[in-house]
């Protein structure tokens, strides 16, 4: 396969992205793209927990069920969740019904709003200076962790966060454009020069 696939459209993706039409929208309009904010990024954290061991199409194909279940990851609302709203989670087919993943999710919150800066400012802090990298030229130079994602993950750990290991760290750091993987060639990094 090669790493980057031509689209009906004629613009070039990273391959990925032609598993499913929802992992287009991703790739063309949100990976990589600038995400900041508490509760935009507390929604981030949370679902790169929920997808840890599953497939990411699970969880977009989830995410409206998930914001609806979690009051649209507002971290105040989510952080007054108690043990009524765990076991409401737990019943409800829409999202991924892992007891650890919830009760993690409820517990990030709680720290969140405890953050010194924030959510949004912690976690930028570890975005490496833009141009810092180079672009990757295939799958191959992406890597799955680095010593910035390694050292978010510590932090987030040390101050009380679950389901924050390296990899779904650098996951998060993709997802929210504190780096950018998309391969050269591919019309979105043409777009982000």
């Amino acid at each position: 396969m090669s790493d980057l696939i031509m689209g009906e459209d004629g613009l070039a993706r990273c391959a990925w992205s032609a598993g499913a039409p929802e992992y287009r929208a991703y790739h063309d309009q949100e990976w990589g793209t600038p995400l900041r904010g508490d509760d935009a990024l507390f929604e981030r954290v949370s679902l790169e927990a929920f997808q840890s061991g599953l497939s990411w199409i699970t969880i977009l194909r989830k995410r409206p069920a998930f914001r609806a279940a979690f009051a649209g990851f507002h971290l105040e609302s989510v952080a007054a969740f108690g043990p009524a709203d765990v076991e409401r989670l737990l019943g409800d087919a829409g999202i991924v019904r892992n007891r650890s993943k919830i009760e993690a999710t409820l517990h990030n919150a709680r720290v969140a709003l405890e953050l010194p800066g924030g959510l949004s400012a912690l976690l930028w802090s570890y975005a490496p200076e833009p141009g810092s990298r180079p672009r990757p030229a295939g799958r191959a130079d992406v890597p799955a962790t680095s010593a910035e994602s390694m050292a978010m993950a510590k932090d987030l750990k040390k101050r009380g966060l679950r389901f924050v290991g390296p990899t779904t760290a650098y996951a998060l750091m993709q997802a929210t454009g504190m780096v950018d993987d998309h391969l050269a060639g591919c019309h979105v990094a043409a777009r982000t020069l």
